[in-house]
């Protein structure tokens, strides 16, 4: 008995002394207003914290220090008036929940991105972004709902209500001009994926003299890249007189907005000289659910988007603009996403295309994924020793100053979007590269809270999008038709360490023969991302040149590689 009362005692007295935990992180109730819609939506609700209002928060997220905050949970069927609740099990970036967060005041936004939902060709249904005419920028996507940014002070215990009362408005789309057209398809290949209609679209830049050559016949240059709203860098005027300077703190350049006017002008200055080549430029429209653009390959998450692109856009392209319509008079160019997009085209389509030009490509060899080696490393955001781990560098300047690690960079995308959702880099490599997992989504090449590896994920990369290894693996078959055709560059001190695959492809293509590869691989000393092969300029300047630095080496390539019998005259006017 006396045994029976001291355990008693014991335990009483432990409960009395042990320090309960209560979650006592704030609570953010939203919701919103019945104005907006009487419908119920899915998607992604996004609660954005800043301790500034120089900017709304939801244009405040980044890889840098100066990021703000932001806290995402998925949401099903939101009815109006209905509150969802954002509590310290949401997941965050940087601070990963709501409980860690800092006492004080701040400035506060929610923002819902409406996903809809897609029946696909492979069986699978899923819920995805429901607006990409912006690009698939989330916090500019027509349709998307937000509140107006309040100050507000968050501690421990805060139940907060937020209401959102704004809608994006649609895009306004670009006009037509005298050198600049705007098309847009229907892809049967797409539609017949994605389950419903799918446009394609090209922005293109025709030929001085165009109208009044009706007999010509033009050579096309594909510029690859990012979601262009318009056709940039192309302007008929001066720059603007009463344009004030602004700071490009990428560049250290004052003034960078009229640099880039001024170069715009001179282009057209150029373009319509007697002695300038006349071609076609074209800037591809692929946006998609999950990113700006498709990568302009096939796959097995996005679609046949490789496909639609150069046997159906192409084609209608060159059809309705008089261009000559043949693989010798087709070429690639373009930097960093585009880069790899000119590589992996000219790589997959070897016939189709003449030459390309790839600038600072994303990664082409994935033993350099960025810094990681897929099929070696278990660990995508640290290397772990026996008692120390090393957290691996994300972003660089030219002096090797790291500004970002490769897990806080996943983590934002993670608070972003699940499922490869979030629209940025990181999820569209996933998107476009990966199989299809069991969940009808991406096959996560790692886990994106830990960074652990699934090498069977990396297999299926290796063997269908590292470009370096297709090369190899094919180059009994592939040599014959890419000698003299791949042009590749970056800069030595790229931010995202793109160099290191560079190094590697470079090692196989120096290596080559039977046949030679006979191209070009260089780098810019100390250069930065953006790099693109003029060793005259700097970054700031060489990147708005993409459509006139390359000719030369085009106008040398068409002239020994053209077929007999080939027009090499008509567009030279």
């Amino acid at each position: 008995m006396k045994n029976q009362l001291f355990l008693l005692s014991a335990f009483i007295f432990f409960c009395i002394s042990c320090e309960v935990k209560v979650d006592k992180s704030p609570v953010f109730e939203i919701s919103f207003s019945e104005a907006l819609s009487s419908g119920s939506f899915d998607g992604r609700l996004l609660l954005l914290i800043s301790t500034n209002d120089e900017n709304e928060p939801r244009f405040q997220i980044s890889d840098g220090t100066t990021t703000q905050q932001v806290y995402g949970v998925d949401v099903a069927g939101m009815k109006p008036g209905e509150a969802v609740r954002v509590d310290g099990q949401a997941f965050g970036y940087p601070v990963r929940s709501l409980s860690e967060l800092e006492p004080g005041e701040y400035y506060i936004q929610a923002f819902l991105h409406k996903y809809d939902t897609y029946a696909l060709a492979n069986g699978h249904t899923v819920s995805l972004p429901a607006s990409w005419a912006a690009g698939s920028r989330w916090n500019r996507e027509p349709g998307n709902y937000y509140s107006t940014p309040v100050k507000v002070t968050i501690g421990s215990g805060s139940n907060i209500k937020i209401m959102m009362d704004q809608e994006i408005p649609p895009v306004t789309e670009p006009e037509d001009t005298r050198y600049i057209r705007h098309i847009k398809i229907q892809s049967k290949l797409l539609t017949e994926f994605w389950g419903r209609p799918i446009e394609l679209g090209a922005h293109v830049l025709l030929p001085e003299g165009f109208d009044a050559h009706p007999e010509a016949r033009y050579p096309l240059m594909v510029f690859h890249g990012h979601f262009p709203s318009d056709f940039g860098g192309f302007r008929t005027e001066p720059p603007d007189p009463g344009l004030e300077p602004d700071y490009s703190e990428r560049f250290h350049l004052d003034g960078y907005n009229i640099i880039m006017q001024q170069e715009a002008h001179d282009f057209y200055k150029k373009w319509i000289s007697n002695d300038f080549p006349r071609f076609i430029v074209i800037l591809v429209q692929h946006a998609n659910p999950y990113y700006d653009d498709s990568y302009a390959v096939n796959s097995a998450n996005l679609g046949p988007y490789g496909d639609a692109i150069t046997y159906e856009l192409i084609p209608y392209v060159e059809e309705m603009f008089r261009g000559i319509g043949e693989g010798w008079a087709r070429f690639l160019y373009g930097g960093s996403t585009g880069g790899w997009e000119a590589l992996a085209v000219q790589v997959m389509y070897p016939d189709d295309y003449n030459g390309c030009f790839a600038a600072c490509p994303d990664p082409i060899d994935f033993r350099a994924y960025t810094v990681v080696n897929i099929y070696e490393d278990e660990n995508a955001y640290r290397i772990k020793g026996a008692f120390k781990e090393i957290k691996r560098p994300g972003h660089r300047d030219y002096l090797g100053h790291i500004s970002s690690f490769l897990e806080d960079m996943n983590h934002r995308e993670l608070a972003l979007g699940t499922h490869s959702r979030s629209g940025q880099q990181w999820d569209i490599w996933e998107a476009v590269y990966s199989p299809v997992g069991d969940d009808g989504y991406p096959a996560r090449i790692w886990n994106k809270e830990t960074g652990e590896i699934d090498p069977k994920v990396a297999i299926y990369w290796r063997d269908n999008y590292d470009l370096r290894y297709i090369m190899e693996r094919d180059w009994k078959t592939l040599g014959p038709k890419l000698k003299g055709k791949l042009h590749i560059y970056c800069g030595d001190m790229d931010n995202y360490y793109l160099n290191n695959a560079v190094y590697l492809t470079e090692e196989f293509l120096e290596g080559t023969t039977d046949p030679y590869y006979d191209g070009e691989v260089d780098y810019g000393d100390r250069a930065e991302h953006c790099w693109n092969g003029d060793q005259q300029n700097p970054n700031a300047i060489s990147r708005l040149r993409y459509n006139t630095m390359y000719l030369p080496k085009i106008l040398k390539r068409i002239e020994e590689s053209a077929p007999k019998g080939a027009d090499l005259t008509s567009w030279r006017y």
